[in-house]
């Protein structure tokens, strides 16, 4: 699901120039930060616990790993992985938002999470470390963010150790015709009405459903990590294929 033209891409359902998408997405979670956690239980009914508890039992985490939770916002995956690495791991929650970078930092402290976890702003399209220097990446609900997602998976690529892994989770396609009509009345209606209750901001979680459409299925991305130099890159469909958890290895 590459861009035709390179000067464009897509913000939601809408064409704008690539150099003002990262912004516009900035925007977008500067926004939504502080009502970030309470939004996702409400939006998922809480599933987005059991999706990411699947995503922390593939990851092949244990002590004194160094790991990146890229697009970590909120700090969720971060925290059960700084209990996994130990005091001889190293966490790094990196997000290219400073509002939720604030907002999982307070977050982890007051659960106590401090020590072996590091907070960075970065870009996934150029992340600030040296090749062949991380055991796991993963990025849960942010790729589709990302403005170009192959330079992203290049990056994460070059970064990770040999024998490291990459775990993408993020929303999908359901084939399920039932399900996905259903999906869709929720995301077009509830859901942007649920934000303007909740977090005063309807657009926002507008944008959010329309993203999720606009991300690439479940084999194109396979097809996206493979190119980028990832083996045995495979996915699980989670609750009825509404969310995947894409896996691949660098040897």
């Amino acid at each position: 699901m590459k861009e035709a033209n390179r000067d464009t891409t897509h913000f939601g359902y809408k064409t704008v120039a690539t150099q003002e998408k990262a912004s516009m997405v900035a925007d977008v979670f500067h926004s939504v930060a502080a009502k970030y956690d309470v939004m996702n239980d409400l939006m998922s009914f809480g599933i987005h616990r059991l999706w990411k508890r699947q995503t922390i039992a593939c990851s092949g985490v244990r002590q004194g790993h160094k790991v990146l939770d890229l697009a970590g916002g909120t700090g969720d995956l971060t925290a059960k992985f700084s209990e996994l690495v130990g005091e001889s791991g190293q966490v790094i929650l990196g997000d290219i938002n400073d509002s939720m970078l604030r907002v999982g930092r307070d977050k982890l402290r007051d659960l106590g999470r401090v020590g072996n976890i590091e907070y960075v702003q970065m870009n996934a399209e150029a992340l600030p470390f040296p090749d062949n220097s991380l055991d796991v990446i993963t990025i849960a609900f942010g790729l589709r963010n990302v403005t170009d997602k192959d330079k992203a998976l290049r990056s994460m690529y070059r970064v990770l150790k040999p024998g490291g892994r990459l775990l993408v989770l993020e929303f999908s396609k359901t084939d399920n015709e039932a399900l996905s009509k259903l999906y869709d009345f929720y995301s077009f209606n509830i859901l942007p009405t649920m934000g303007k209750l909740v977090a005063n901001d309807s657009e926002s979680y507008r944008y959010l459903a329309e993203s999720i459409r606009m991300h690439p299925d479940q084999e194109t991305l396979k097809s996206m990590m493979e190119e980028a130099g990832f083996e045995q890159a495979s996915y699980q469909n989670l609750t009825g294929g509404i969310v995947a958890l894409h896996r691949g290895f660098k040897f």
